[in-house]
């Protein structure tokens, strides 16, 4: 279990459960989305979904088309690929406009101010930019908003290569696989809780000794 502190040179966010108060918006978006399917696969991709929390949309959409729908008990059409991330794309937009931004990011940020901040995140690249750029919060990411179609793992290893990421770095994230990848990328972790759908995170954390904190506040004060 790492003690955090503030003197990192890099600072490496997530985005959903932890910058916006967003997940519960794009779980109801994929349910919402797969519905056309019926509500067996609806509720089958929302389990995929919260159990592979961090994971683009792409492959989720793809897992749903490729394992759920053929497993469903009687054939179904519907929707195809393009237009599932389509629909889901509309939902969620309306969302990460609206919803709740962590409390303490300006405080952190000037604590920080020698730092490097960069959002990496499973979301859509193009529509984080623009849900940023909308809300006045690209100010404070000057290493740059990154999402899917590449992955965290793909990400971090480009920006580490490309020197936009200096060690010390520290991700904090919401998910498995954000501290998957962070643990790959050789980054120090913390877990933030308050918005996170990962239920058993608390036995999680500690048979890992993952630090745990409740939201970035928690962190600048």
């Amino acid at each position: 279990m790492i003690k955090y502190s503030l003197s990192y040179q890099t600072f490496v966010f997530d985005c959903d459960g932890v910058i916006l108060n967003s997940n519960k918006i794009k779980t109801e978006a994929f349910y919402q989305s797969a519905l056309a399917y019926g509500e067996l696969a609806a509720q089958a991709l929302v389990e995929y979904h919260v159990a592979n929390g961090g994971v683009s949309r792409y492959k989720k959409f793809a897992y749903l088309l490729d394992e759920i729908v053929p497993a469903l008990p009687d054939e179904v059409f519907g929707p195809s690929l393009e237009e599932l991330l389509e629909k889901y794309a509309k939902i969620v937009l309306d969302g990460l406009l609206s919803c709740e931004v962590t409390e303490g990011l300006e405080k952190l940020r000037s604590k920080t101010s020698n730092a490097k901040w960069l959002i990496v995140s499973g979301g859509d690249q193009a529509e984080l930019r623009h849900v940023f750029n909308e809300r006045g919060l690209d100010k404070y990411f000057d290493g740059g908003i990154f999402g899917s179609p590449d992955n965290k793992s793909q990400i971090l290893e480009r920006e580490i290569n490309n020197g936009n990421i200096q060690q010390s770095a520290l991700f904090l994230g919401d998910s498995k696989y954000d501290y998957q990848a962070a643990n790959i990328a050789g980054l120090d972790f913390i877990f933030l809780s308050d918005w996170t759908e990962v239920k058993d995170y608390r036995d999680w954390c500690k048979i890992f000794d993952i630090t745990s904190l409740a939201s970035l506040n928690k962190l600048s004060s």
